[in-house]
């Protein structure tokens, strides 16, 4: 998938496949590091940023890149936004700080703030999230 022959570096193979096989399974970038959400409950994170960002959209699993959006906004989903479902069904309508929803809802609301959002179809995206 994404190897390399420095041996320093680290090789995200294994974790991409699962979370390529896990529903909301994707990867999150922002201005602390990166979180890989690779199955239900089951997270990696790092300072790794750029090569593990190139990998997930090289094997095609959904990356979305906040660092760009404006602080408040980030901090406005984090807290008052739903929590993205990885490999657990998404809580029914309408969504709130403490509900589940489907991952192409919360890419939907930081691709319209301003992120940059990678692996998704735009309609896949298109349903913003409750506030």
């Amino acid at each position: 998938m994404c190897s390399c022959d420095d041996p320093r570096l680290r090789n995200y193979d294994e974790y991409i496949t699962s979370a390529l096989g896990t529903e909301g399974g994707h990867l999150s970038l922002g201005r602390g590091g990166f979180t890989l959400f690779y199955a239900h409950g089951a997270r990696l994170s790092g300072y790794d940023c750029e090569s593990i960002k190139a990998c997930c959209i090289t094997a095609g699993l959904p990356v979305i890149d906040s660092r760009m959006v404006a602080f408040e906004d980030v901090v406005r989903f984090a807290v008052r936004g739903p929590m993205v479902a990885v490999g657990e069904e998404a809580s029914p309508p309408p969504w709130h700080a403490l509900a589940y929803t489907p991952l192409a809802v919360v890419a939907a609301a930081y691709r319209a703030a301003g992120a940059e959002v990678f692996n998704f179809a735009e309609a896949e995206a298109a349903a913003p999230a409750a506030e």
